[in-house]
């Protein structure tokens, strides 16, 4: 049993448990394996940390309901417009980008720098487009988490009038805590400020960001491949339900944090898995690309194009222009090219004329996906534990 030494103002790091210190050494031998891999610039590398982003990106805001295709968080990545999101959905996206693209320029600064101004603002960035939300500022009333699922208040946020000091205290402890472990530091910053529950609204995105920003301030060099977003967003029933099993309805900071930091730590092992198998696959596709360009005899930047195909990505002119820094008719010609060689296939006309992978690049998207095998589950026990039901929230205390 994971047991806090005291009583905390806020959520205190559990004592880490054998098993939790055996996966975050793998954690941390799969991160070290990946930086050394970085160290060799590869052609590929650009285009998968883009599409990590925008993964995160995509991730993190499909929790909150705000579903787009991959291809859409990348547009956004890319100051273009996205070809299927309305544009309510898109303004929610960009404002993520924004905060998301904050967090990763502030990766060099220290644990000191931490402050509340700074993620109030990145709340600001955030909703800004939306001032119904507050964005950048407290809520000043109570704020409850409504299952829609099941029609019933799960979560009342801490009172409003001890947001500030509970902030305060959330900063301290980013600012202390050197003992603490990046991802375990990460994790406890996540669910202090989801639990808190600070704002009116992007609570859980903000929440998110601000995990990701604790790792991008630690020695993990490759951010982009660290974040959980991708993975918490893939798997959003597990994610409410450990937070609901942690909770227990209502602010309650002395509560166990154990099953919530090994939920993290298995986050990020299999999210760690996952980037390593792109990046094997990333190597061979590539090999399988250059072949293709050879036999059809296609321009050699083209390839960037056919690989985000690959990735299930819808390629646009505009798009495919600004990356290759070609002319508009070079890229029209190029385009035309892929699509006669069957390489690409045209959808639509004008403006909004975009190209998916042609047979050549299904086949290798098949390929790729049959000789995948499972990831492996670090805590065998954890889907089970999740899935067992919670009880009715407690009163607040």
């Amino acid at each position: 049993m994971k047991e806090s030494t005291r009583q905390p103002s806020i959520y205190v790091a559990p004592t880490l448990s054998s098993e939790d210190l055996a996966v975050l050494a793998e954690i941390h031998q799969m991160r070290k394996t990946l930086q050394h891999l970085l160290r060799t610039p590869r052609r590929w590398q650009g285009g998968l940390r883009r599409s990590a982003l925008a993964r995160a990106i995509r991730g993190s805001n499909s929790i909150e309901g705000y579903e787009v295709d991959e291809d859409d968080a990348a547009a956004a990545l890319d100051d273009e417009e996205p070809i299927s999101a309305d544009e309510r959905t898109f303004l929610e996206i960009q404002g993520y980008r924004d905060a998301l693209g904050y967090v990763l320029a502030m990766g060099e600064e220290d644990y000191l720098a931490f402050d509340t101004t700074e993620l109030r603002a990145m709340h600001f960035m955030m909703l800004r487009h939306d001032g119904s939300k507050s964005p950048g500022r407290y809520r000043k009333g109570p704020v409850f988490v409504h299952d829609e699922r099941h029609d019933r208040v799960v979560y009342e946020g801490a009172d409003a009038e001890n947001v500030p000091a509970l902030m305060d205290a959330l900063v301290e402890s980013l600012r202390g805590g050197a003992e603490l472990d990046p991802v375990v530091r990460s994790a406890m910053a996540h669910l202090n400020l989801v639990m808190i529950h600070p704002f009116r609204d992007g609570n859980g995105r903000m929440a998110r960001a601000l995990a990701t920003s604790v790792l991008t301030r630690s020695d993990i060099s490759e951010p982009e491949f660290s974040s959980i977003e991708e993975w918490l967003g893939a798997n959003t029933e597990d994610y409410y339900a450990v937070l609901a099993l942690t909770g227990n309805g209502s602010w309650q900071p002395s509560r166990d944090a154990g099953l919530w930091v090994s939920f993290n730590l298995r986050a990020h092992h299999m999210q760690a898995q996952t980037v390593a198998r792109r990046f094997q696959e990333a190597g061979e596709t590539w090999g399988e690309l250059d072949t293709l360009v050879t036999r059809h005899r296609l321009p050699e930047r083209s390839i960037d194009a056919m690989f985000e195909a690959v990735l299930g990505y819808r390629v646009r002119r505009n798009t495919y222009r600004k990356r290759t820094g070609v002319e508009e008719q070079t890229a029209t010609r190029d385009l035309a090219a892929l699509a006669n060689a069957g390489v690409l296939t045209p959808h639509g006309n004008g403006r909004g004329r975009f190209y998916t992978a042609g047979e050549p690049l299904q086949m290798i998207q098949q390929n790729r996906k049959s000789q995948r095998h499972p990831l492996r589950d670090p805590y065998s026990w954890m889907r089970p534990r999740l899935a067992t039901p919670i009880q009715e929230p407690s009163t607040k205390p």
